[in-house]
């Protein structure tokens, strides 16, 4: 009688590929967040912008200066944390004159939060 082979444990394994199918991996690149989704959640990740937006509460505009006061800010600070704002479509903003007034952009805001609702029923 031969020896026997030791046991490795390849043959279980080869005993479940032929009597299991390996599971479906999932399709990672079916749904993605958006370029406006990641916009959206960097300009929401810092303390000073969630303060900043609270300031556009019920229709507000205000201007940099504004903010910057406000937001107990120096103005170039209010300037940057505003423009990171409007690139996450969380504010929008118009010219009068020489100054620019930011407001709550609620149609941006809503569509990338109904992209990242999506986005997690996918996911998780």
């Amino acid at each position: 009688m031969p020896p026997s082979a030791p046991d490795t444990g390849l043959e279980i394994a080869e005993e479940q590929q032929s009597c299991c199918p390996a599971p479906a991996e999932p399709q990672t690149d079916e749904v993605e967040l958006s370029p406006a989704v990641h916009a959206f959640l960097k300009a929401l990740a810092s303390p000073v912008r969630q303060r900043i937006m609270l300031l556009f509460a019920r229709g507000t505009e205000l201007s940099v200066g504004q903010v910057a006061e406000l937001a107990d800010l120096g103005q170039p600070r209010a300037s940057e944390q505003l423009a990171e704002l409007r690139r996450g479509g969380i504010l929008t903003s118009r010219k009068e004159g020489k100054v620019v007034l930011y407001r709550a952009d609620k149609k941006a805001t809503a569509a990338a939060l109904a992209d990242l609702q999506s986005y997690l029923k996918y996911c998780c």
